[in-house]
C-alpha cells in the first residue's frame, strides 16, 4: 500500500513546516487528491489514523478534496474532462490529449495554532 508511505511524507511536510513557523499544534490539513492519481482517498484516511499520533498534527482533522481529471487536446485546442489516464478527447475523440489535471497529490494548506 503505497498510501502510507505517502501519508508519512505528508505528515513530515506537514509537521516541519509547522515547526519552522513556530506552531504548536497543527489543527486541520487539507489535501488534494486527483481522481486519475491512482491513490485512494480512504487509505490515505485510514494510513492517516496510524501515522499521525504523536506529532504536531496528532489531533488535526484531515479534508480530502478530490480534484477531477482534465485535459488539453491538442487537436481541438480546449480543454476537456478525462475519465481516465490516456483517455480520448470527449469532444474528437482523438488520443492526443495532455492531462492537466487529476493527477495529483498535494497539501492544499493547514491550519495551525
Amino acid at each position: 500500500m503505497h498510501e502510507m508511505s505517502l501519508m508519512e511524507s505528508v505528515i513530515e511536510i506537514v509537521c516541519e513546516t509547522a515547526r519552522l513557523n513556530g506552531a504548536r499544534q497543527v489543527k486541520s490539513i487539507r489535501l488534494d487528491v486527483g481522481v486519475l492519481s491512482h491513490v485512494d482517498p480512504d487509505a490515505l484516511l485510514f494510513c492517516y489514523e496510524a501515522v499521525r499520533h504523536g506529532t504536531l498534527a496528532g489531533q488535526a482533522n484531515l479534508e480530502i478534496n478530490r480534484i477531477a481529471g482534465e485535459g488539453w487536446c491538442l487537436d481541438c485546442g480546449k480543454t476537456v474532462a478525462l475519465q481516465k489516464r490516456f483517455g480520448p478527447c470527449s469532444d474528437c475523440g482523438r488520443h492526443r490529449v495532455q492531462m492537466t489535471a487529476g493527477d495529483e497529490l498535494k497539501i492544499r494548506d493547514m491550519e495551525v495554532i
